[in-house]
């Protein structure tokens, strides 16, 4: 049951956010003097996961209709049976709570921010039956986890965290337009919104190289706002910048056979190596 579960709320895409939040974490210790607590680092990780667990069961359970009729997610927890919609709507809620619960022991203010931060990622399910930009809306949740992070040790305001939380909102969004070129004639006939569906596969290519590549710039004007910084920055910085360019091509408008290489393997690794480069860097 519990496989069925964390394949339910696709477990493994943590990899996309956890990195950047522990980017936002780390931040927080080296820029700010606040002291490393294990238990912050251990608030922090239950976050993110109970966040996850909660935006991901819900988006599943919000459109088990939709995914039976589409091929591609027909095989999916909740329309193949394996879990009921009421399992599922449970975990979210208890999930919820969890995450509550978390940010209340941390401080007031991840506390008071925390409702907010469900009703973006919670929210973000049904963005695609009104609007094409559901995939800022998407990249907007994943951005809030290192803000959250750097929050949760120090209740302060402080630019470049808000910098990299704009390289992880343009770069999800560009990679979610990525990945839903699949499903662009699905959405067309059933009236759902996406990029793709909107502007078609070759434009929505460019909007998600334009996405990129603000992303790109984001990357290198954060190393200068941390100035001085040590070389490894720049490495983990050209790493993340060469990964945002490989995934461009894999992926044509009339090839989409490596969308899933260019989705995950291409993105995990990019999140992993820029964050092991740039924690190194903060921490030396």
């Amino acid at each position: 049951m519990l496989k069925k579960y964390l394949s339910l709320v696709k477990f493994s895409h943590t990899i996309f956010a956890l990195p950047f939040a522990i980017i936002g974490f780390t931040l927080a210790i080296t820029e700010t003097n606040e002291p490393f607590k294990w238990i912050n680092l251990l608030f922090v990780l239950l976050c993110m996961v109970f966040a996850r667990n909660a935006a991901m069961g819900f988006n599943r359970w919000a459109d088990a209709n939709i995914d039976k009729l589409n091929p591609r997610t027909a095989i999916r927890e909740i329309p193949s049976g394996a879990i009921q919609p009421k399992s599922a709507l449970f975990f979210v809620l208890i999930n919820c709570i969890l995450f509550l619960a978390t940010t209340y022991f941390i401080n007031p203010l991840c506390f008071a921010l925390a409702p907010i931060v469900l009703a973006i990622i919670l929210g973000y399910s049904y963005t695609k039956r009104f609007t094409a930009l559901c995939h800022i809306i998407l990249g907007l949740g994943l951005a809030i986890a290192p803000i959250g992070a750097f929050l949760a040790v120090s209740p302060t305001f402080y630019l470049p965290v808000f910098i990299l939380a704009g390289v992880v909102l343009t770069w999800v969004s560009g990679f979610d337009i990525i990945y839903s070129l699949q499903d662009e004639e699905f959405d067309q006939e059933h009236e759902l919104h996406s990029i793709p569906s909107l502007v078609g596969k070759q434009n929505a290519l460019n909007i998600s190289k334009a996405l990129h590549l603000i992303s790109a710039i984001l990357v290198i004007y954060l190393g200068m706002s941390l100035s001085p910084i040590s070389w490894l920055y720049w490495i983990g910085a050209a790493g993340f910048i060469g990964l945002l360019i490989f995934q461009h091509s894999l992926v044509t408008p009339t090839n989409l056979s490596k969308v899933n290489l260019a989705f995950f393997t291409t993105n995990g690794v990019a999140s992993v190596l820029f964050a092991v480069f740039v924690i190194t860097a903060l921490v030396l």
